[in-house]
């Protein structure tokens, strides 16, 4: 039998997409054995490893023929979770009134005990919900508030929060009071300065981001909360971009509420996130669906949606085993690197603005560049449309730049190919 060239080509690709499966289907296996291997080695030491992150690299399925640094909207997921995912589904769709509600929705319970187990609470403080936008949304309208009274935020926090607040003041008289922030601050004090300057005898809540979506600013969450408890002040701490991004518990914020999505850092599938309620909490916050009466102090009341797929919610178990196995430590150690190592770069260049701050206390992997003259969405568009690469631009009062997000998938080489792209503009401008 005579062997053309077609068939070796073939041939080559189907050997090389069953290894490629196989990188994926054992990736867990994989990163284990790599931190083993690693053994006393620090996490700012492994961060510079790229033996040890192409263990990673190669548990996702990404086409590399672009160069995604928009990370923080929305980030992929391992093949693991994929397949997780696919073979619940499948099980569902055998016998749905059966498979969905009597043997696979039972099986959350454990998710939530896991997810409870990485925050560092009780599972009964934890409900699964779709995203950080429905999780803080039942804070923020579950709250019982009267006309005057005040809701403090910053203008950085996120829109769709302070639309939640402006509509509640257009149907009950809700007064949403914002102010600004530096970008970036010295420090931490500086922004709780800012909030007690703030504070009036009406302010009943403080809505504040754990990390902006903006600059990748962190808050210092635990001393907010000590500023307003003692004033009878509630806070509800928009987590959306900081759950499996840098490692902390929920004894580091203190906080009494907290919303998440999982499907950014975490890497779970999309649709999934989480909220927490202290448990003296559960039984005064309303949640947006009326749930059964003998719920009123159960946590699950705020998963009382309607019928809506297990599948997702039960493959977060799979995103979770792999953020475990590689460490929060290491990870944001790694985030830490590959923002630096483009963001360290451009620093100090001309006409470049670093809207984010390089402390560790204050930032991980988000942050967003600014180039002089230079409109961000122009800018966006150039990148994508020349070099493939995706950021997000970002145009708010006194930001005019990118934000950029890599993640443990992405790679040197591509956070260099970015740094290569930006230096060509900030040395000749857009292309006319």
């Amino acid at each position: 039998m005579t062997t053309t060239r077609r068939d070796f080509i073939r041939s080559a690709a189907a050997t090389a997409a069953v290894g490629a499966a196989f990188l994926r289907d054992d990736a867990l296996q994989r990163v284990r054995a790599a931190v083993a291997d690693a053994g006393d080695a620090s996490a700012d030491a492994l961060a510079q490893n790229e033996d040890f992150w192409l263990q990673i690299q190669q548990a996702y399925d990404v086409d590399r023929s672009l160069t995604n640094l928009n990370n923080g909207g929305v980030a992929p997921a391992p093949r693991i979770v994929l397949d997780a995912m696919h073979r619940h589904v499948e099980f569902t769709n055998h016998l749905p009134p059966r498979n969905l509600w009597t043997v696979l929705d039972p099986q959350v319970e454990t998710v939530r005990e896991r997810l409870a187990d990485v925050f560092g609470c009780d599972a009964e403080e934890i409900a699964i919900v779709r995203n950080a936008s429905e999780a803080l949304e039942t804070c923020l309208f579950g709250m019982d508030l009267k006309a005057g009274d005040e809701v403090l935020a910053t203008s950085h926090d996120y829109p769709r929060m302070l639309n939640t607040l402006r509509q509640r003041g257009t149907r009950e008289g809700i007064v949403l009071k914002t102010f600004n922030i530096p970008t970036p601050p010295q420090n931490p004090a500086e922004l709780v300065e800012l909030y007690r300057k703030n504070i009036t005898p009406k302010t009943k809540v403080i809505l504040v981001c754990h990390i902006t979506n903006l600059t990748g600013q962190i808050f210092p969450i635990k001393k907010i909360v000590e500023l307003a408890r003692p004033r009878g002040i509630e806070v509800v701490v928009d987590g959306a971009h900081a759950f499996a991004h840098f490692p902390f518990k929920h004894a580091d914020l203190d906080c009494d509420y907290y919303g998440t999505s999982l499907h950014k850092w975490l890497s779970a599938p999309i649709g999934t996130g989480m909220l927490y309620v202290r448990k003296s909490k559960i039984a005064k916050l309303w949640p947006m669906m009326a749930p059964p009466t003998d719920r009123v102090d159960d946590i699950r009341k705020f998963e009382e949606i309607g019928t809506h797929p297990t599948a997702p919610r039960l493959a977060i178990a799979e995103a979770l085993a792999m953020y475990n196995s590689i460490g929060a430590e290491r990870k944001a150690a790694r985030l830490r690197y590959l923002r630096d190592r483009w963001a360290k770069r451009l620093l100090g260049q001309k006409g470049v603005t670093i809207y984010t701050s390089f402390d560790p206390a204050q930032s991980c992997c988000i942050a967003t560049i600014g180039i002089e003259g230079v409109d961000a969405g122009a800018l966006n568009t150039h990148l994508f449309k020349k070099h493939r690469i995706v950021t997000t631009p970002i145009k708010h009062e006194h930001i005019n730049g990118i934000r950029v997000t890599p993640n443990t998938y992405s790679t040197t080489r591509e956070v260099d190919r970015f740094a290569d792209a930006m230096e060509l503009v900030i040395n000749k401008g857009l292309p006319g």
